[in-house]
């Protein structure tokens, strides 16, 4: 890459290279979620090959959460105390090692190993993308940015599905997971050669938002944010949203292939193809939502009700799972999906608008730590049900009951009022 001038940090939000960084943004996450996906892919291959029953998959699909959740908050903090680029940087090198190793696991438990460790890397790849989003974008902008790099999650999710089924059609699961996991490390050289010019301090005099914590603040201090109730909203709402999209993200395959009993070729592209299509969504969702606000409404309403219509969009999962035939149910599952595709965007995006800019990446791993104990409980969960009951049915009705959970915390405990430092409630 070019040698790329340092750019002062009043024009950090006016300079055409941020969408370069939008770019690497895009890129890491899309590497990020094909790692992560590998695993649910091949959990088909994995249950016949190693003998592991419905139950041990389900926790070992789990494992990956088990330390990614509770590193959420540290991750955060770390991102804010340190700078997106060391932060993230030092998470992809520790998550690609993990990834790769996993073909070189031997049995349940090394396994299970290789996804505690990318679990821990890959903690710091939200609260880093949301701090990146509050300190070099402007507000208008924040829609469209996060939608772009989270429409890389789902191309990631979907990329997973599309190398699995080439792999693991002609080779050895054991080589899907190397190269998964070696031949991404390559953007590391990019991404830290760009953001080594960037000043990542924000600028002087433009904090708002709930209770900014100083430079020098612990992460202890910073645990006392979940007393606020808009914060405690955005942590219980996630949470709901991020259960069902683990559900999916875990289990789609495996729903696909153990009860509606697709082929593997089949199973590669209905997996793949609704992730695709949410990807669309998400950045019509985005810029939709930057559209409406740049017309003068309120951004907290706007971002809020994208949610809510997203999250009753995805209710469908429920009757997805009751009805006999199997393409009715693809299709039901897809537009639940788009549903998650629609509030997708404005989640984040209404963390940084309720947030000083200086805790983005804090708020953002409280976020996404009540998200990811979603991801702790839904894979164990659905595994265990399908097993105890022959039936995903049940393990989709839950995801229905969490929904109506979601939608409550969204519209009643996140005020339509952000909060400052100095002053208390102020209007958004």
């Amino acid at each position: 890459m070019s040698e790329v001038p340092t750019i002062p940090t009043r024009d950090l939000k006016t300079s055409p290279q941020r969408w370069w960084l939008m770019l690497l943004l895009v890129t890491g996450m899309v590497i990020c979620y094909a790692q992560r996906g590998a695993l649910p892919f091949a959990a088909p291959t994995l249950i016949k090959e190693l003998n592991i029953s419905k139950t041990d998959m389900g926790f070992l699909l789990s494992a990956f959460f088990f330390l990614y959740s509770f590193m959420q908050m540290p991750a955060g903090w770390l991102v804010d105390r340190f700078g997106v680029k060391k932060a993230y940087a030092l998470g992809f090198i520790v998550w690609s090692i993990a990834s790769a190793c996993t073909g070189l696991a031997g049995g349940f438990y090394t396994l299970i190993i290789s996804q505690l460790v990318l679990g821990v890397g890959q903690s710091v790849a939200f609260p880093a993308s949301a701090r990146a989003v509050a300190n070099w974008f402007q507000n208008k902008e924040r829609g469209i940015v996060t939608a772009s790099y989270l429409t890389g999650v789902r191309i990631g999710q979907a990329l997973a599905g599309a190398i699995g089924a080439y792999f693991l059609a002609r080779y050895s699961w054991k080589l899907f997971f190397l190269v998964i996991g070696l031949v991404p490390i390559l953007w590391f050289l990019p991404w830290y050669k760009f953001l080594s010019k960037w000043d990542e301090e924000p600028p002087a005099g433009k904090e708002s938002g709930p209770a900014a914590i100083k430079k020098g603040s612990s992460f202890i201090e910073s645990l006392a944010l979940l007393k606020n109730r808009t914060v405690f909203g955005i942590f219980l709402g996630f949470f709901a949203y991020d259960y069902v999209w683990f559900v999916y993200t875990r289990w789609l395959a495996g729903y696909l292939r153990l009860e509606r009993h697709f082929s593997d070729t089949e199973m590669g592209v209905w997996t793949s193809a609704p992730f695709l299509v949410m990807s669309v969504v998400i950045v019509f969702s985005g810029f939709l939502s930057d559209y409406l606000i740049r017309r003068g409404y309120g951004e907290i309403t706007v971002r809020k009700t994208f949610i809510v219509i997203g999250l009753v969009l995805c209710m469908l999962i429920v009757p997805a799972g009751m009805v006999d035939d199997r393409m009715t149910s693809v299709w039901l599952l897809a537009i639940s999906l788009c549903g998650l595709g629609v509030a997708s965007p404005n989640t984040w995006t209404l963390t940084q608008a309720v947030c000083s800019k200086t805790l983005v990446g804090t708020v953002s791993g409280i976020q996404n730590f009540g998200g990811n104990l979603g991801g702790i409980i839904a894979p164990f969960l659905t595994g265990y049900i399908a097993d105890k009951t022959d039936s995903f049915e049940w393990a989709f009705i839950i995801c229905g009951l969490l929904l109506v959970v979601g939608i409550f915390a969204y519209v009643f405990l996140i005020g339509r009022t952000a909060l400052d430092a100095e002053s208390g409630p102020v209007a958004a």
